[in-house]
């Protein structure tokens, strides 16, 4: 009995976990700010920016260490994690290599929770800076996941970025 017991709440854990995405960095929805603040300290990451709009307040973070990472912009609704957003940019990257690394994020996440919805394909060119957009969503229990490449270019200036945003919902 005590073995079917802890069998079938492995089971249920099991379930409930693949039910929602988790934030990353080993964050979990609802965090306060305290905890949060702790570990990027520890993770010796910087708080460069803090915004307050009603009972939401908003942190862009540098110096969390992941290839091409720029920044992390957490955000926290009546002091409880909600959105954390990764903010990823290749300086020296051509437009080939962000779409073969869009490319590769996205497949990653359709194998991990299926195929993702096509939320934005867009391309401006209607002023002097071309702008693209494309994105990305993939909803898990209460939870969202969105992927979205952007690029504004202006010869000889390009700035190109891709974000994986993730939410409690």
């Amino acid at each position: 009995m005590k073995r079917t017991l802890v069998c079938v709440f492995f089971v249920a854990l099991t379930a409930w976990a693949s039910n929602e995405l988790v934030p990353p960095f080993g964050f979990r929805w609802g965090d306060p700010p305290r905890r949060v603040e702790s570990v990027l300290t520890g993770a010796k990451a910087r708080i460069v920016d803090r915004k307050q709009d009603g009972n939401r307040e908003s942190w862009t973070v540098e110096g969390l260490i992941h290839p091409g990472l720029q920044r992390t912009v957490f955000t926290f609704r009546d002091g409880k994690l909600i959105e954390v957003e990764l903010q990823y940019e290749y300086g020296d990257w051509s437009i080939e290599r962000y779409n073969e690394q869009m490319g590769t994020i996205r497949r990653y996440f359709d194998s991990k929770y299926g195929t993702g919805k096509l939320v934005s394909r867009t391309r401006d060119n209607d002023t002097e800076v071309i702008q693209t957009l494309v994105g990305y969503q993939w909803m898990v229990g209460a939870t969202m996941l969105e992927l979205f490449y952007f690029s504004a270019e202006k010869p000889p200036h390009t700035f190109r970025t891709i974000t994986v945003d993730y939410k409690a919902l």
